[in-house]
């Protein structure tokens, strides 16, 4: 970590505090000694003064970023204002610490800067891989808190080895998300096997598993392995594990018990090393209770659980997924002139996408192969057109919870009120559940001042 703050005190009391926390620590009195210590070495966080001596911090700040563009700046400063604020925030640093700070306020703002590092660097890996791997069901770029939050938890358990339960609601990129953990974690050397349940036979769903000996039933004319082998050092998927057969739920839950199984008509014990991830859009709990689910593979199953956010709950991303979606298609269809009508985000945004990322998808395609003009028009895209437009502008909008407006509608007014209350912009942004770069978006999108 570099600190750079021309009060040599400060800069001792920030070395020892963060060197208490593990951190490697210099300390730079001018903006030229820290662009020089940035030349030199690499460093995760840097503390910036917002004033040295007769220089700005801010004024530096772009270099450093340009620089070493993979350091997180936070901005730290005995003048702090909601202006200052703003404009750090819009020249690249990641956080705002004002004066006098206590240590645990120093040290909680590195770890948050080091973990915003960390995240961000696998997301943009992660964009990289599912790119390689041919997914374009989803994109993880995101500016929902919620959806947000699955990728922290999605970052961290990807790093580990205990089966994984994929929960969420058809078309949400349960299968997206798989993948993304088979890249990120420790046996993206091995392979990646997937099992979509319901399409297998009840008769045959042991054997595709866990294989089975020459002549263990009418047409088993060799020994045959089966997906648990195939998967060996790697991750083996099953999508919709709520369809498994009672006999097949046996034999998985002795496999995830001690790695064990055996294939069908021969009674010599196999071992593999494998990872597995689950997928279903049931309640299984529901299932459990009726009897169709045995409780403990949900057990087992269920040492850590991701639900993966409906796309009603991702309003914030739906734009940009649905230009994301438009990109691919307008490439394989050939009519790279098109785009959306202004009149067809705004459809988008509000409409409900029960069939989530899917159903999005589909509809993009389908309005490039439709549509007559050069641009989409939300009858295009199969959904009725907007009652209102989103408003903008600074002059707010008196609305009541319940009243005949739209959702935008009412988060414009959310934000625009809690803006107006709060002293500084992160704390809006905190009482609001988002991080500052958010909130700065859904400002510029709503026109509030």
């Amino acid at each position: 970590m570099l600190v750079v703050d021309d009060d040599a005190g400060v800069r001792q009391s920030l070395r020892l505090c963060l060197e208490a926390d593990g951190a490697r620590v210099l300390g730079v009195g001018s903006a030229n000694a820290a662009l020089e210590a940035l030349e030199r070495g690499r460093f995760d966080v840097v503390l910036l003064d917002l004033w040295l001596g007769n220089d700005s911090g801010l004024d530096a700040l772009p270099e450093m970023l340009r620089r070493q563009s993979g350091a997180a700046i936070v901005v730290i400063t005995a003048f702090a204002t909601f202006e200052s604020a703003v404009e750090a925030m819009k020249r690249g640093a990641k956080d705002y610490l004002p004066k006098p700070f206590t240590p645990d306020q120093v040290r909680h703002a590195a770890r948050r800067a080091l973990e915003g590092q960390r995240l961000q660097r696998q997301l943009e890996q992660a964009e990289e891989r599912l790119k390689e791997v041919g997914a374009d069901d989803d994109y993880f770029e995101t500016e929902s808190p919620t959806f947000w939050n699955v990728l922290k938890q999605a970052a961290r358990v990807a790093a580990a080895v205990v089966p994984v339960l994929l929960r969420g609601e058809s078309g949400t990129g349960k299968n997206v998300m798989a993948r993304w953990l088979w890249q990120h974690g420790p046996r993206s050397a091995g392979p990646f096997v997937a099992v979509n349940c319901p399409t297998l036979s009840r008769e045959l769903m042991n054997s595709t598993l866990f294989g089975h000996k020459r002549g263990a039933f009418t047409g088993a004319t060799s020994d045959a392995p089966g997906k648990v082998q195939e998967a060996e050092g790697g991750v083996l998927f099953l999508d919709e594990v709520g369809d498994l057969s009672p006999e097949a739920q046996a034999s998985l839950l002795r496999f995830l018990n001690d790695q064990s199984y055996e294939r069908v008509g021969e009674a010599k014990e196999r071992k593999a090393d494998v990872r597995i991830v689950a997928a279903t859009n049931r309640a299984l709990e529901d299932d459990v209770r009726a009897g169709r689910f045995r409780e403990d593979l949900l057990f087992r199953l269920n040492v850590v659980s991701l639900v993966l956010t409906p796309l009603r709950d991702r309003r914030e991303d739906l734009a940009a997924l649905a230009r994301h979606y438009l990109a691919g298609a307008k490439l394989r269809q050939h009519r790279t002139e098109l785009v959306l009508s202004g009149a067809a985000e705004r459809a988008i945004r509000e409409h409900g996408w029960p069939g989530n990322l899917r159903e999005l998808r589909n509809a993009v395609e389908r309005s490039v192969i439709l549509s007559p003009g050069p641009s989409i028009e939300p009858e295009d895209l199969g959904i009725a057109a907007p009652a209102e437009p989103i408003p903008t502008g600074s002059s707010p909008v008196e609305v009541a919870l319940g009243a005949d407006v739209s959702l935008a509608v009412l988060e414009r007014e959310h934000i625009a009120r809690v803006i107006a209350r709060a002293p500084t912009l992160e704390i809006a942004a905190k009482t609001l559940g988002i991080d500052s770069t958010t909130l700065q978006r859904k400002r510029k999108r709503y026109g509030l001042a």
